[in-house]
């Protein structure tokens, strides 16, 4: 056990607790707390037991009122404000209180309690003292009856509410358990039952009236009540506290086989009638009652066909199920509209509030995420900050309208122009080469009078290859231009280039180019030629024009000529495939080659392979030519 104080200092302190309540002043307690020798700790908890000791004194004398509590509560709570007593105190003092009295006391006191809600919410009571407040409250409940007490028990609950976050995991129930223990009592034995025995009298009079059955006045007394009825009524009961045996086939018959006994629709005038369990009489005139159980059918409906996250696999209803729910469903908000008094307004609010618990349903199976809104850094409020005046010399504004920067170069280089963007346009800024510069040097390695070996020449350089390709994208039209001549290599291409250029620069005359490249057709498909001038026919490359006198002459023999120009037997398939012309086939076949070989489809290969494959006639008229 936890040593007490000494019994002289609390006789002292309760002393000062007296005359402070009896003056509601907080200044003898301040005074006696600071003349007790100990800790911060001792002294509180001397002042501790003072307050209870008075409580105790006014409890035992009986004379006290409910003003007498709450001036004592009222001081504890200054205590607390003033770090003389421990933060518990307050509700250790309510729950005596609480304790003590008779609940038409407990009904005033409470409303103390909630008056003070934003009181228990500050950073100094609620740590301390929120499960003192859930325990009191919970006592209180099982106190109270539910069913005469009713509003008491509504204004703990809402007092609950308001006093605990949205967040708090003791008031979410999230694992959907419910509530075994209440267990409806009734009757069961048919004997004892006053419904027994007035069944029993109705058969000795030979009164038979059929189950359901309607006096001439519609009269609910006039509806027969036996014991069958009574007691499977109550059985529902153990449904509504229980829905997870409803998806179990045969307890779904039962439930179905009551529901349809406690449930009729008269035929004549469309009116609906429910028939209740004993007391037939009062419990039928009960509009309470009747809107009692059917709201219980509603809740127990909206389980079952709702997504509840920790529902077992099995607990799914089939199609005729669902079907019968939802037609159930409307027939019983039909009876709710028609119990008086407003039954209109009455199941309108019950269809929201029902509405609204499937909102609270969807957020706890998300597993109840915060609904307070993080702020994040950037959205914090930044402190403005002045900004200091810059100097006149460092914005331009001296009498030179100089920038200094704090470096003789880099002011140098930043006041050569005052306008950036006129500085970046300049002359001096352009660093791209134009293309006869560039070029100069590949078209005098071009000409064959210069004699440069290929190895040698700058367009086999991958360098300087990337630099071109890029110089004609921004400077050079044909690097655009659409063509069917494919080249093995940069370097290739770049020769074809170089000729074209050659051609087009006007600070190289044309005659200084030995190439002999012309321009291209129009239909993209020429190839670069010798000129007349060339000394040989090494650099000739074959003609649209040649290509079609070769294939006149081969006709059907141009495959002999295919395995000479190594053309693949895929390509030959193609070939045959296109065009059934012989000497359209053989068009095709030197097209493939061409395009293939690019800038060595020249005329000397060509006579080449139509020697080797014995077309040695075509072979010298196309040298001829």
């Amino acid at each position: 056990y936890p040593l007490l104080p000494p019994l002289l200092p609390i006789t002292q302190s309760q002393a000062s607790a007296v005359q402070a309540l009896a003056g509601k002043n907080i200044k003898p307690l301040i005074s006696i707390f600071n003349q007790i020798s100990g800790n911060e700790a001792e002294k509180k908890t001397t002042l501790d037991q003072a307050l209870r000791g008075v409580l105790g004194d006014l409890i035992v004398r009986n004379k006290a009122s409910c003003d007498d509590f709450l001036a004592l509560i009222y001081l504890s709570i200054d205590a607390v404000t003033e770090s003389i007593c421990s933060a518990t105190t307050p509700f250790v003092l309510l729950g005596d209180v609480l304790d003590c009295l008779p609940l038409d006391l407990c009904d005033k006191i409470f409303s103390f309690v909630e008056e003070n809600v934003s009181t228990w919410k500050s950073n100094s009571f609620y740590t301390a003292g929120k499960n003192y407040l859930l325990r009191m409250c919970n006592d209180l409940l099982r106190r109270l009856s539910k069913s005469q007490n009713t509003v008491f028990c509504g204004r703990i609950q809402l007092f609950l509410a308001r006093l605990f976050p949205l967040s708090e995991k003791s008031g979410l129930n999230l694992q959907s358990q419910f509530n075994l223990d209440n267990i409806t009592v009734f009757n069961k034995n048919e004997q004892e039952s006053t419904l027994g025995q007035k069944h029993t009298e109705e058969k000795e009079d030979g009164m038979e009236v059929e189950e359901g059955e309607m006096g001439e006045d519609d009269a609910p007394a006039s509806i027969p009540i036996d014991y069958n009825l009574y007691r499977k009524f109550w059985t529902l009961q153990d449904y509504f506290r229980n829905p997870v045996q409803c998806y179990d086939k045969f307890s779904w018959m039962t439930f179905l086989k009551v529901m349809h006994l406690t449930m009729r629709r008269k035929a004549e005038g469309g009116k609906n009638v429910f028939l209740t369990s004993d007391l037939m009489d009062l419990q039928l005139s009960d509009s309470n009652f009747r809107r009692h159980i059917l709201l219980q059918y509603l809740i127990l409906f909206q389980y079952l066909k709702g997504q509840v996250k920790f529902k077992s696999s099995n607990c799914v209803l089939n199609d005729d199920q669902a079907a019968w729910i939802e037609e159930t469903t409307k027939l019983v908000y039909q009876l709710l509209r028609e119990i008086p008094p407003d039954g209109d307004k009455f199941a309108t609010m019950v269809e929201h509030i029902l509405n609204t618990e499937e909102n609270w349903n969807a957020w706890k199976n998300e597993g109840c995420p915060s609904f307070v809104k993080e702020r994040t850094v950037d959205d914090k409020p930044k402190r403005p900050m002045r900004k200091r005046q810059a100097p006149e010399d460092f914005l331009g504004k001296g009498p030179d309208r100089k920038l200094f920067m704090g470096n003789d170069e880099l002011t140098r280089l930043w006041n050569l122009n005052h306008d950036n963007m006129e500085a970046c346009k300049s002359d001096s800024r352009s660093f791209m080469p134009s293309l006869d510069e560039f070029f100069a040097e590949a078209i005098e390695q071009a000409d064959p009078a210069n004699m440069v070996e290929e190895e040698y020449k700058v367009v086999r350089n991958p360098n300087y290859g990337w630099r071109a390709l890029r110089l004609l994208s921004r400077r050079s039209p044909h690097f655009f231009q659409p063509t069917n001549q494919k080249f093995k290599s940069l370097a290739d291409y770049l020769d074809s280039m170089v000729s074209k250029l050659a051609k087009e620069l006007p600070d190289i005359p044309s005659e200084e180019i030995k190439t002999g490249e012309e321009d291209d057709d129009d239909n993209g498909d020429n190839l670069l030629k010798d000129s007349n001038d060339s000394p040989s026919i090494q650099s000739k490359l074959v003609t649209n024009q040649q290509m079609d006198d070769v294939a006149a002459k081969l006709g059907a023999r141009w495959k002999v000529l295919a395995s000479h120009l190594e053309v693949k037997a895929a390509e030959l398939r193609e070939i045959e495939t296109d065009s059934e012309d012989v000497d359209m086939q053989a068009k095709l076949l030197l097209v493939a080659w061409q395009d293939r070989e690019g800038t060595q489809a020249t005329v000397e290969n060509l006579v080449t392979a139509l020697n080797a494959a014995g077309f040695s006639q075509i072979a010298d008229s196309l040298s001829e030519a």
